[in-house]
């Protein structure tokens, strides 16, 4: 298993800068972004894509360095409505780049259109009591989810790739139970799930026993932390008093004019470095059970702690996991 980042955090430096960060961390592995709600910060695209020489270059910045390419990561929302969204071309490309630079991962979010034919917002039904969420699942499911996902598959199988798709509150897939009706829908062979732990947690999903349940399907992982706050008490985990962030205060663009919001003070939960929200017995379990219910998937430390810096973030993860990594054992792992 390799050990590495998301190199989203570190779009503040060129590649062979964040490269070295991860070197100075002793980690092994680099997850680079590919498009979706970010740009491709650390993958000239058009160059590697059109020129031999200019891929081999990519990636002996990489091979110089002892480093692999885990993945690339196309998080967005590929079932947009507003055509002004570009995520679904750009989980598409992603594919053949990822097989041209010799990667066999592409990690994505499932997507989550509108509820009904001709609508531009996209609509999460989040428990459907009545028959209308039911209309609106129907429709997201039949009509957008599972036509789009055969073509990914197809288009997967064609280059030797697997997605992992993260399951993430907001898209159609969230969970284990919907994450396996979509594989089984679309009866895909090259799509599975990102072990994300950290939208399982704040769902009171325990990541370890969805580990066990989803096993091989698990194709991507990544290492995430979420502390639970006092305030889940008053609001809830379903939190919602975000703020629109102005434009004058230059808010993160996400993709078609679609901005960040501003995370609520005093939320119900927030984002930790590993380790900050679960402690080091946790993630020794997770680390061995990754190992023995999805071999061979390697894990990247994500990194979304707005109290600590970029680096201090990521030390913070990165020491977590290497005990994880270091306490694997025959016993612990099954084998």
């Amino acid at each position: 298993m390799k050990l590495g980042v998301y190199t989203a955090i570190l779009h503040d430096r060129e590649l062979p800068e964040a490269l070295d960060v991860l070197v100075d961390l002793g980690l092994d592995g680099a997850e680079i972004n590919v498009g979706g709600f970010l740009p491709p910060r650390h993958l000239p695209i058009d160059a590697v894509m059109s020129s031999d020489a200019a891929r081999d270059e990519y990636l002996a910045l990489f091979a110089d360095r002892g480093i692999a390419i885990t993945a690339l990561n196309c998080n967005g929302n590929p079932l947009h409505p507003d055509p002004a969204v570009t995520h679904r071309a750009d989980l598409l490309a992603a594919i053949p780049i990822a097989a041209r630079l010799g990667v066999d991962r592409v990690i994505t979010m499932s997507g989550s259109s509108a509820n009904h034919v001709g609508g531009v917002r996209p609509a999460w039904v989040v428990n459907p009591w009545n028959s209308v969420d039911m209309d609106s699942l129907d429709y997201q499911w039949d009509e957008v989810a599972v036509p789009f996902w055969r073509e990914v598959d197809r288009l997967a199988a064609d280059h030797g790739v697997k997605v992992g798709i993260e399951m993430h509150p907001q898209n159609v897939v969230f969970n284990p139970a919907t994450l396996i009706r979509l594989v089984e829908r679309t009866n895909a062979t090259h799509v599975g799930a990102e072990m994300d732990p950290s939208h399982l947690f704040w769902q009171q999903i325990d990541p370890i026993v969805a580990l066990e349940h989803l096993g091989e399907l698990v194709v991507t992982a990544a290492a995430k932390d979420v502390r639970i706050n006092p305030a889940v008490a008053l609001h809830g985990v379903l939190d919602d008093r975000f703020r629109r962030v102005p434009a004058e205060e230059n808010p993160l663009a996400l993709g078609g004019g679609y901005t960040l919001c501003e995370w609520p003070t005093e939320a119900a939960w927030d984002f930790v470095a590993v380790g900050l929200g679960h402690d080091q017995e946790f993630w020794n379990r997770f680390v061995a059970t990754l190992a023995r219910a999805a071999p061979g998937v390697d894990l990247a430390i994500e990194h979304e702690d707005a109290s600590l810096g970029r680096i201090e973030g990521l030390e913070v993860a990165a020491s977590t996991l290497k005990v994880a990594l270091a306490n694997i054992t025959p016993e612990s792992t099954g084998r």
